[in-house]
């Protein structure tokens, strides 16, 4: 069971320029309307599909069903080289516009993702995010391309995962950071950042919603770019038309009582929840 974490509110004078220097997005259901697995699957499709639900809505913890999913769907490398293609299609209408503007804002921007790395770095860089900048599980292929396991070791394949490479990452992230996901995972690691945002504009997980500060339901992630930059509108001009639409739809993303961290400066170090457990 998730609890809500308690709000804390910083003033503009807690971060210098009133911005976040660094945003964590989630992949699946998040930069993209799939869930790459899911894509995957083919025949095993409705099976997949219901234990990726328990996932991510906390039902199961994570490492109850990651290595069970791969072993049904064993997927090759031509399999993750058309799931990259396949995330591309299926990018949320604004996420390269909005990922091209955090960085001319001079923005860290990184992808966290338990899905498997060479599809998900390969959409990240079509995104123009570097590949060093991309924490997903690696996948084994044997001399023919044909599945032969994954990165038992990865966090990412555990319950906590995302929060572990938060931390490690910690040191070489510009301050503030945000993170946006649709799941109980990036949840998980809301404790490690700044501000946590609830990507629901595919998905909405209730669990996952309940307990964010900020929900943003629109598909688009407009707002996201609009939190990043705060107060601080967008040099370039082309970016300012998004930048407005993300500050318009922010209203009705953000809870009535913490208004004001929508509309100003990113909040200061988070509070700290009590323990989780039973999560993914």
């Amino acid at each position: 069971m998730v609890s809500r974490r308690p709000a804390h509110r910083a003033g503009a004078g807690d971060v210098p320029g009133g911005r976040f220097g660094t945003v964590i997005f989630d992949c699946d259901s998040t930069l993209s309307a799939i869930e790459g697995i899911t894509e995957l699957a083919r025949a095993h499709r409705e099976e997949i599909l219901a234990l990726t639900d328990d996932a991510m809505n906390g039902r199961v913890p994570l490492e109850e069903v990651y290595g069970r999913r791969l072993e049904i769907i064993r997927p090759c490398r031509a399999d993750l080289d058309a799931l990259a293609v396949r995330y591309a299609d299926a990018a949320l209408p604004d996420a390269r516009a909005v990922v091209s503007a955090l960085h001319r804002e001079g923005v860290d921007v990184r992808v966290l993702s338990g899905g498997l790395l060479p599809a998900v770095t390969a959409f990240a860089r079509q995104l123009g995010i570097d590949a060093d900048h991309v924490g997903a599980v690696h996948v084994v292929f044997d001399a023919s391309g044909a599945y032969a396991g994954f990165d038992r070791a990865s966090p990412l394949t555990v319950s906590g995962g995302k929060a572990v490479i938060v931390r490690h990452w910690r040191a070489t992230l510009r301050a503030p950071v945000m993170l946006v996901g649709d799941g109980i995972t990036d949840l998980e690691a809301a404790d490690e950042v700044d501000l946590f945002v609830a990507f629901a504009g595919v998905i909405e997980r209730a669990s996952v919603a309940a307990a964010a500060r900020v929900v943003v339901r629109d598909r688009s992630l407009a707002p996201v770019l609009a939190l990043a930059l705060g107060e601080h509108p967008p040099a370039h001009d082309g970016d300012r038309a998004l930048y407005d639409a993300g500050r318009a739809r922010l209203r009705d993303a953000m809870r009535d009582d913490d208004a004001d961290v929508a509309l100003g400066a990113p909040p200061g170090p988070p509070e700290r929840s009590p323990t989780r457990s039973g999560s993914s």
